[in-house]
């Protein structure tokens, strides 16, 4: 086993890995739970913007736009925050790139390893193979 510091409160634990890297399992059920406050916080105040969220459940903003960039929390249309797609800059309500930068990746990655259908090998016949039978 592993052994680090956790970044948030310092102290030694086992790693074993997870999507919490480098936090303690008591650090990552304080985030969770703080993520679960927002979470509720944004249900309640629909128009709120990262800096009031923020505030109100004492969480840091980077944390907050984290969360959006994973997908994990996503904003309505009417909403007033947004974050920024990391290839061209349009904003966005959740993730990391924008409806056409993933769709200029998805065909650049199509492009670069092509859709190629699979094929069975073929069976090689001679001329000479023949059906034989044998006599008793």
């Amino acid at each position: 086993m592993e052994v680090r510091n956790c970044r948030g409160c310092g102290r030694l634990y086992n790693y074993v890995g997870g999507s919490y890297r480098n936090l303690c399992p008591d650090c990552v059920k304080k985030l969770e739970e703080k993520f679960q406050e927002v979470k509720r916080y944004i249900e309640d105040n629909r128009v709120a913007s990262i800096r009031q969220i923020s505030e109100a459940c004492d969480v840091n903003p980077k944390q907050i736009e984290q969360w959006v960039r994973e997908e994990r929390l996503v904003f309505s249309d009417d909403s007033p925050i947004a974050i920024f797609c990391q290839t061209c800059g349009a904003p966005i309500k959740s993730g990391k790139y924008c409806e056409n930068c993933k769709e200029t990746m998805s065909d650049q990655l199509d492009q670069l390893y092509g859709k190629k259908p699979i094929e069975e090998p073929k069976k090689k016949r001679s001329a000479t193979a023949k059906m034989r039978f044998l006599d008793n």
